[in-house]
């Protein structure tokens, strides 16, 4: 299959999904999508699990109307620290799940000061789960570190993704993401992490990450575009793009270049090609643009209430093209992240073209 027609497949099945048994899945939770996860070609993916989807998983290979398309497909084995409880009696699946194949995902704490619905962003979903009892409110430093140590030792978990609902608080939650970085580095030292937040109001807080122990950050802007910010997320629109340009730059001072990174959603309604110029903006200033693309999530604004749908395959397929041909020029892989969304690559088609 060539490059060309492994973005087509692989973007495709991002937005329509594929008929499959899938027993490691994500319901809610503050997004990309609802998703099943699967290794295929040897690389994780986070593909729906949609039984009118044209595509079908069949004996290990992707199928399209019954023809094989050459993709090794397999879904992920589901891990055996799920069948684990802390002392408590509080299930490990709780308290963080395997993401792709190999990493291990948890949102620290589940709640958001942003979630009312007039400044929730409307494609964020992180309190359903917490509603539907299949998760905790706040994990805390000491469950994260017997969890992690559990994922290594019983399934070989290789990184740690810390994301975290915004406080009230200066910091937007970036102590709590501290503090649970540090116990379970303290415990399974060789686990690499990459932590989640949004810009802190003092710039300490990206140090403290740092030396906490963390080795990659996302500050996850979404969109560049001040009027779909405003549209699409209004509480976080009110933290400005200068604020998002401040955390990054420095945070690029701090952890590197290539080692932070921000999602870009593509199907907000922004052009195309101002999406790419910011994009472009990002790598300059050595932040990776992990494109993805807007998949309506149960739960969330978009789809309960705007019935927003999924954006149309040519669109992403261009998008992440040129996004991926920037990166290369740049000589920045996902790959190449120490840990995290864009190391692990599985919700965005940007690795099938060198990104």
């Amino acid at each position: 299959m060539s490059p060309t027609d492994q973005l087509s497949t692989r973007v495709s099945i991002a937005l329509l999904g594929v008929r499959s048994e899938a027993p490691v899945r994500r319901n809610g939770g503050a997004g990309p999508s609802d998703d099943g996860h699967f290794v295929i070609g040897g690389a994780g993916a986070a593909i729906p699990l949609n039984p009118g989807s044209p595509y079908v998983v069949r004996q290990g290979r992707l199928t399209l109307d019954g023809a094989d398309l050459g993709m090794d497909v397999q879904p992920v084995t589901r891990p055996r620290f799920y069948d684990l409880t802390t002392a408590d009696g509080t299930p490990y699946e709780k308290i963080a799940k395997l993401h792709g194949k190999d990493v291990l995902a948890t949102t620290v704490v589940q709640t958001c000061v942003r979630y009312d619905e007039s400044q929730r962003c409307r494609f964020c979903a992180i309190e359903s789960s917490l509603r539907s009892g299949t998760t905790v409110a706040v994990k805390t430093p000491a469950m994260l570190a017997e969890v992690a140590r559990a994922a290594r030792d019983l399934d070989g978990v290789s990184h740690v993704v810390m994301t975290t609902g915004t406080s009230n608080g200066w910091d937007r939650g970036a102590k709590h993401l501290a503090r649970c970085v540090r116990a379970v580095k303290d415990a399974v030292p060789e686990l690499e992490i990459q932590v989640q937040c949004e810009p802190p109001a003092d710039l300490q807080a990206i140090t403290d990450l740092y030396d906490a122990g963390a080795r990659s950050i996302g500050i996850h802007v979404e969109s560049m575009d001040d009027e779909v910010r405003r549209r699409w997320m209004p509480g976080k629109a009110t933290v400005t793009l200068d604020e998002y340009r401040a955390a990054w730059r420095e945070a690029v001072r701090v952890f590197g270049r290539n080692q932070v990174s921000t999602y870009l959603l593509v199907g907000l309604g922004e052009d195309p090609d101002e999406l790419v110029a910011a994009a472009a903006e990002l790598v300059d200033m050595g932040v990776y643009p992990f494109v993805v693309p807007f998949r309506p999530l149960a739960g969330t604004l978009a789809t309960d209430v705007d019935h927003v749908p999924a954006p149309h395959r040519g669109l992403v397929a261009d998008v992440t093209r040129r996004v991926g041909a920037l990166l290369r020029d740049a000589g920045m892989r996902g790959a190449d992240q120490a840990a995290g969304c864009a190391a692990c690559g599985a919700c965005s088609a940007l690795a099938t073209v060198g990104g």
